[in-house]
C-alpha cells in the first residue's frame, strides 16, 4: 500500500500516472462517495483534452433547490443548517447546468426519484438494472478506480482496517473479484470521521487500499436529508401494512416518509395494541380476517433490507427488531438517512452495533449463495417497496414514465420481488398512494394500463393503498382487477370499471359493492384526525431536524403548492390571509421564520397574504 496521500490533488496525479489517460471511476450509490478525490479527478481531467473520465455511480446527492421565493425563504435556512459545508460533486454540478466537457461522461443506475426528468444527458445515460447485476455491469465496463468514503478505527493509532460504513453493497463483490485476477483497479479511500465504524463484512484491510485521503481540510458533514411529514394516505396505508406482518418475520422497508409510517404502526402495534386493533378495524370496515397479524410481537422482526433507515433504528429501540439470526437483528446493504441515524450508530457500543450488519447487495437481495441457510433465516419475509402506479391487471410501475423517461430506477425492487416468490412464506407487498395531485388536478394512481412496466403481473402479489389490500397472488385476471378496484378511490373506480368491461375482462352485468364508495380521502381523515389529535399518531413520530414551526410550515407549504396551479384558488388564498386574525396561534412566529413579519413593497405583501392564507388552512 502507499503512503497516505494528505491532499485529493496529489491522489488525482497519482491515479493519471498510473491507471493511464482513459479512468474508468466506479463511485458508490448515495451517502459512499469520496467527494474530495471525486472532485480532484474532475478538474485534473476537464483542464487536459488528452484525458478521459467516465463516472460510473448511483443516487448522486445535491443540496435540495427551490421552485419559488417563498420556498427559497424556506429552504435556504435549512439547507445552510444541514447542508452548508457538504461539498457539492463537480460532475453533478456541472450535468445540472448542461457543461460537462466533452472528455467526460456520467452513467447511473439510479437517481434520486424524479431529478433527472428534465437532464437529456442523464435520461441517455441512464442504465437500466437490477440491483444484483450492478457488480458484474461494472467489471463489463472495465473500472480502473473506486472511490470511497470509508470510516477510521477510533484509535490514534495506524488503521489496520478501515469500515466500509455506510456502503457495503457493491465494494466488496468488486475487491474479491480483483482479489481473483478478474479487475485491476485503484482503491482509493477517504476518511470521514462522521462515519460509523461498522464491522463485520464492512472491515477493509488497510492492505486493500492503494491510496487513503486522511486529512482534516478535507473532512465535511455527511449528507442527511431531513426525515419527512407523514400524511394522512401514508398513515393509513401504513396501518393496513402492519396487519401483513407477521410476529417472527423478516422485514425489508425502504426509504422516505411511507417507512417511517410503517415504524410507527408496527410499534403502535407492539405497544399500544388496543388502539393499533381499533383503527386497523374501522380503517378496514369490517372486523379482522383471520390471516391478519394484530398481536404484539412476542418473538420480535428480523430486518432484511438493501437500506438500513432510520426507521430500523426506531423498531430496534422499540423492542420490535429483535429476532436474531446468527447473532444479528440486522442485514443491509447500505445507509443513508437523518444527521440522528448517524449519531446513533456511531454512539453505539460496539456489541451493540455489531447487531446491525452490514453486507454485500448479493446477500441481502439474492438467495444464492448457501441457499438453504438463507431460506430458514428469512421465515415470513414481507418485503415492503413503494411504487408510482399499478395497473389493474397487477403491474408494477416504479421506474419510470410510460414517454421512456426513468424517474429514478428499478433499483432493487424486482429483486425482493423474485425472492418473495422463491421463499416458502414471503409476501412482496407493494404500496402506492390512490391518487396523486397532477397539474391542480386529483389522478389516479391505478390505471388500467401503462406503457411502462418495473415488475410485470406474473410477479403481482399484495398492493396496498390507504384504503386496503389487494392479495392478487394466484388470481385469475377478473379476480385481480376486482381486488384492485377495492382499494382504489371512489372517484375512479367507475371509469376504471368500464375499461375492463369493454376489453372483456369483467362481465358486464359486475356491479361493485356499495361499500367501495367509502373509499375517500374524507373517511380516512375521519378516522384518523382523533388519532392525531389524541397523540397516538404523528405528522413527526420521531426525531426531526425541523422546529415546530418548520413543521408547521411545511403544511401551510403544501396548502400551497396545492393551489398554485390556479390563479383564482390563489387570490382566494391570499384574500383568506388578509382576513386572518392577527392572534391566529404561532403565526407570528411562522411569519418571522420566513422573515415576512414586515413586508416590503408589493411582491412581498402579497407572499405574507397567502402564507398566512396556507397558515390558517393548514391541517
Amino acid at each position: 500500500m502507499d503512503q497516505p496521500c494528505a491532499e485529493s490533488e496529489a491522489i488525482a496525479e497519482q491515479v493519471v500516472q498510473r491507471v493511464g489517460p482513459h479512468i474508468v471511476l466506479a463511485l458508490p450509490l448515495g451517502l459512499g462517495k469520496a467527494n474530495h478525490i471525486a472532485n480532484a479527478l474532475y478538474d485534473r481531467v476537464a483542464a487536459d483534452p488528452a484525458l478521459s473520465l467516465t463516472i460510473l455511480t448511483a443516487l448522486t446527492l445535491e443540496k435540495p433547490a427551490y421552485q419559488n421565493n417563498l420556498e427559497r425563504r424556506f429552504l435556504q435556512p435549512v439547507v445552510e443548517r444541514l447542508f452548508g459545508d457538504y461539498p457539492a460533486l463537480r460532475y453533478a454540478e456541472a450535468r445540472r447546468q448542461g457543461r460537462l466537457p466533452d472528455n467526460i461522461r456520467v452513467e447511473e443506475f439510479f437517481f434520486l426519484a424524479g431529478s433527472r426528468l428534465g437532464d437529456a444527458d442523464a435520461q441517455q445515460n441512464h442504465i437500466c438494472a437490477n440491483y444484483t447485476h450492478v457488480p458484474e455491469y461494472l467489471l463489463d465496463r472495465g473500472i480502473n478506480v473506486i472511490a470511497q468514503l470509508v470510516a477510521a478505527p477510533p484509535t490514534d493509532s495506524a488503521p489496520q482496517a478501515y469500515s466500509a460504513s455506510c456502503n457495503t453493497d457493491l465494494t466488496g463483490e468488486l475487491l474479491q473479484a480483483r482479489r481473483a485476477g478478474r479487475a485491476d483497479f485503484l482503491f482509493l479511500g477517504q476518511v470521514n470521521r462522521e462515519l460509523p465504524f461498522m464491522a463485520g463484512d464492512a472491515l477493509l484491510a488497510a492492505e486493500e487500499f492503494d491510496a487513503i485521503l486522511d486529512s482534516p481540510a478535507c473532512e465535511f458533514p455527511l449528507f442527511a436529508p431531513p426525515r419527512q411529514p407523514l400524511g394522512l394516505s401514508d398513515q393509513a396505508t401504513a396501518l393496513q401494512v402492519a396487519r401483513l406482518v407477521p410476529d417472527g418475520g423478516t422485514l425489508q422497508i425502504g426509504i422516505g416518509a411511507l417507512g417511517d409510517a410503517i415504524a410507527q404502526a408496527l410499534i403502535l402495534r407492539h405497544r399500544d395494541n388496543r388502539r393499533f386493533r381499533s383503527l386497523s378495524r374501522e380503517l378496514a370496515g369490517e372486523p379482522a380476517a383471520p390471516a391478519d397479524h394484530l398481536a404484539p410481537f412476542a418473538s420480535g422482526l428480523h430486518g432484511l433490507s438493501e437500506m438500513l433507515v432510520d426507521g430500523f433504528l426506531d423498531l430496534y429501540e422499540a423492542g420490535v427488531l429483535r429476532r436474531e439470526v446468527d447473532g444479528k437483528v440486522l442485514n443491509a446493504a447500505f445507509f443513508l438517512g437523518s444527521r440522528s441515524l448517524y449519531q446513533r450508530l456511531r454512539e453505539m457500543d460496539d456489541r451493540e452495533r455489531e447487531r446491525l450488519a452490514m453486507r454485500s447487495i448479493l446477500f441481502t437481495n439474492q438467495l444464492y449463495g448457501d441457499q438453504a441457510a438463507r431460506q430458514a433465516a428469512r421465515t415470513g419475509a414481507r418485503f415492503i417497496n413503494k411504487a408510482m402506479l399499478v395497473t389493474l391487471r397487477g403491474e408494477v410501475v416504479s421506474d419510470g414514465l410510460e414517454d421512456g423517461r426513468v424517474v429514478s430506477g428499478v433499483g432493487g425492487q424486482f429483486d425482493f420481488a423474485a425472492q418473495a416468490f422463491a421463499l416458502p412464506d414471503a409476501r412482496s407487498v407493494i404500496v402506492v398512494p390512490a391518487t396523486r395531485r397532477q397539474g391542480g388536478k386529483v389522478e389516479s394512481n391505478i390505471h388500467w394500463q401503462y406503457g411502462n412496466t418495473t415488475i410485470p403481473r406474473h410477479y403481482r402479489d399484495i398492493v396496498v393503498t390507504e384504503y386496503g389490500i389487494a392479495d392478487l397472488r394466484g388470481k385469475t385476471d377478473a379476480q385481480v382487477i376486482e381486488a384492485m378496484l377495492s382499494v382504489t378511490d371512489a372517484r375512479f373506480q367507475a371509469p376504471l370499471l368500464a375499461q375492463a368491461q369493454a376489453a372483456g375482462k369483467l362481465p358486464w352485468n359486475f356491479r361493485p359493492p356499495a361499500t367501495w364508495q367509502r373509499n375517500t380521502p374524507e373517511r380516512i381523515r375521519a378516522v384518523l384526525q382523533p388519532a392525531i389529535e389524541a397523540g397516538t399518531l404523528h405528522d413527526f413520530p420521531f426525531a426531526s431536524d425541523f422546529s415546530p414551526t418548520e413543521q408547521a410550515l411545511l403544511r401551510a407549504l403544501d396548502v400551497l403548492k396545492g393551489v398554485a396551479h390556479s390563479r383564482w384558488q390563489l387570490a382566494r388564498l391570499a384574500w383568506g390571509g388578509l382576513l386572518a386574525p392577527a392572534a391566529t396561534p404561532g403565526l407570528t412566529e411562522a411569519l418571522a421564520r420566513m422573515e415576512l413579519q414586515s413586508p416590503r413593497g408589493v411582491r412581498e405583501r402579497l407572499e405574507q397574504a397567502l402564507l398566512k392564507g396556507a397558515w390558517v388552512r393548514r391541517r
